[in-house]
């Protein structure tokens, strides 16, 4: 997509969590985003509501009030920053192009919703939204956790790639030494953030801080 198309970067971003491992990866996302000052539109499927819950023990209030309110509480969100929208809610703004956000990261995003994507199929409001971002010349930002990645997979991708969408796959690079978890979160979380034009500090920049590639002068990444 041409970044002459992009509005500012306040404008508000779409966030969708499905069930596909890499809860810390959408959670982190959505506090770097509020703490941005960023409007959140955010929408989890029921699948990623139990994914939530196997991987990080949250559980996710049903309603979407009500989920609005914890999420809101969870990351000190101002009153209307963070705004959840349910799998049928056909008069959220994402539903058309006229209350199109600047861009929509489906973060984790399973193969299943990459498909219907990419097949144009707009059965829920994620792939109804994501179908808006992408007529409407939008940013789209999928973050799938697969692996190995079959033929139907990377035909999907493909598709979505040629239509403008970036391909973000949960794989972190280690070149800047993390020394825990929650930093190989952020290398992909800070890599989303860059596809948004957000600013950030979560991982040093390669070339800025010579930390991030461990002796000088070693090799760049994936060289």
């Amino acid at each position: 997509m041409n970044k002459a198309q992009v509005p500012s970067p306040l404008d508000p971003v779409t966030v969708a969590l499905t069930g596909a491992s890499g809860m810390q990866y959408a959670l982190r996302l959505l506090e770097c985003l509020v703490r941005a000052e960023i409007t959140v539109y955010v929408m989890v499927s029921k699948a990623a509501r139990a994914v939530l819950s196997m991987e990080l023990d949250l559980v996710l209030p049903s309603q979407t009030h009500q989920a609005q309110r914890f999420l809101s509480e969870r990351f000190g969100a101002r009153a209307g920053q963070l705004q959840v929208f349910g799998a049928e809610e056909w008069t959220a703004p994402t539903a058309s192009g006229s209350g199109a956000p600047r861009a929509m990261v489906v973060c984790p995003c399973t193969m299943g919703t990459l498909s219907a994507i990419a097949q144009g199929a707009s059965d829920d409001l994620i792939a109804r939204s994501a179908d808006v971002v992408i007529k409407e010349q939008r940013r789209l930002i999928l973050v799938p956790r697969e692996t190995p990645f079959s033929v139907i997979h990377l035909r999907n991708m493909t598709t979505l790639a040629e239509l403008g969408a970036v391909i973000l796959a949960a794989n972190p690079g280690f070149y800047h030494r993390p020394r825990d978890i929650s930093d190989i979160v952020d290398f992909i979380v800070a890599r989303i953030l860059d596809h948004l034009d957000v600013p950030h500090e979560l991982v040093p920049r390669w070339g800025v801080d010579s930390a991030s590639r461990g002796a000088a002068g070693g090799p760049a990444p994936d060289a």
